[in-house]
């Protein structure tokens, strides 16, 4: 549910009117005001386009506070943070492995109709952090941070922009159900001589799991693995937290200490 003081403050905050609002979401004004006293609900047309209209995350949004400023740039150089906000630099190496997963998992199930921008944050969150729970080791090492909707990669968006740029993928916007959805088509085959022979069989074995699993059961799900719930929101989630994991979301089998 949408925090009406949020929106009020945002609003307020950017000296917006009503008026303005209202009328670039196709209500009248009266009906904004309504909206504004949550005694009407937004529809979710209405909720996204009203996050453009603040220049904030559709999650932000449902969430009721703004996510720290986080920046990615693209450098020959190791992840490093700022004082201001977080910066996440990644390095060539890290981006040539995340660009070969994505379009790896693209060519394998990116044509499933449930398989769109929400269903891939997931699928790449339990690939690199199963995959870490198993063996120690990272696979992408992307960067998650916990929001409303579960954990999100914010590589992502820069990594995207810079393949869409290259002609190496596609951005396409479709109809799911009711709900708007970004869907990517790969333009090109993924180059799979920077993963070996176990990271190619654990990426499978995730898609396998999850692939068919709809944005609303991954976000269900992902909410109940341990280190999306011991993260505030907005703040990055810690790779560690896999070894408390649940056997709900555990994917290790641990020696019995008793035996």
């Amino acid at each position: 549910m949408i925090k009406y003081t949020f929106l009020i403050e945002l609003r307020k905050n950017q000296g917006i009117s009503q008026a303005y609002v209202a009328e670039k979401i196709g209500v009248s004004r009266a009906s904004y005001i309504e909206i504004e006293k949550g005694a009407k609900e937004l529809t979710l047309s209405q909720a996204n386009k009203i996050a453009e209209i603040f220049n904030i995350s559709l999650e932000e949004l449902i969430s009721g506070k703004k996510l720290p400023d986080i920046k990615v740039s693209i450098q020959d150089k190791s992840e490093k943070k700022e004082k201001q906000g977080i910066r996440i630099d990644v390095p060539q190496k890290n981006l040539k492995k995340f660009k070969e997963v994505l379009l790896y998992i693209l060519e394998k199930v990116g044509s499933k109709s449930n398989v769109g921008m929400t269903v891939l944050y997931k699928i790449l969150y339990f690939i690199d952090f199963d995959y870490y729970e198993k063996f120690e080791e990272q696979l992408i090492g992307a960067t998650y941070i916990k929001n409303h909707f579960g954990p999100t990669p914010v590589e992502f968006k820069k990594i995207v922009e810079s393949m869409e740029s290259k002609g190496e993928l596609e951005t396409v916007k479709s109809k799911y159900f009711l709900h708007e959805q970004t869907k990517y088509l790969p333009r090109r085959e993924p180059d799979i001589s920077v993963l070996n022979a176990k990271e190619i069989k654990h990426i499978d074995e995730v898609l396998s799991r999850l692939s068919d699993k709809n944005a609303k059961e991954l976000s269900d799900y992902s909410h109940k693995d341990i280190p999306w719930l011991g993260t505030k929101d907005g703040e990055i989630i810690k790779y560690e937290a896999v070894f408390y994991r649940t056997p709900e979301t555990s994917v290790r089998i641990y020696a019995d200490n008793n035996l």
